[in-house]
């Protein structure tokens, strides 16, 4: 009896299994300022604007990231070539998240 109630629950728990690993993220709007990832929340360049920083820290080799200060997170961003027309802006990104990046699918002025 004890092995048939072991392949039960086995058997459950691989369906378990195979059903969480093929749900689609559900697409989520997230907004903030693109900044730079090595400025984060806070631009450090005196005397420069936030879009100044951030495109000088970007053409020093930091990525481009979406600066939420209201929940204190930065999100890293997919995509690295849409983000530079918002740059030092305020923004809503559209797109699924995977741990602290988001899968850019837009990123439009936020009103």
């Amino acid at each position: 009896m004890r092995k048939i109630s072991c392949f039960c629950v086995g058997l459950f728990l691989a369906g378990s299994l195979s059903f969480a690993g093929n749900a689609k993220a559900a697409t989520k709007t997230f907004v903030g300022n693109i900044s730079d990832s090595m400025c984060g929340l806070k631009h450090m360049m005196p005397g420069k604007s936030d879009k100044e920083c951030t495109l000088e820290c970007v053409k020093a080799g930091s990525k481009y990231v979406l600066a939420d200060p209201d929940h204190g997170k930065v999100y890293q961003l997919s995509d690295q070539k849409k983000p530079e027309e918002f740059a030092g802006q305020n923004v809503k990104v559209t797109g699924t998240i995977k741990g602290d990046t988001i899968n850019v699918t837009a990123i439009e002025p936020a009103k």
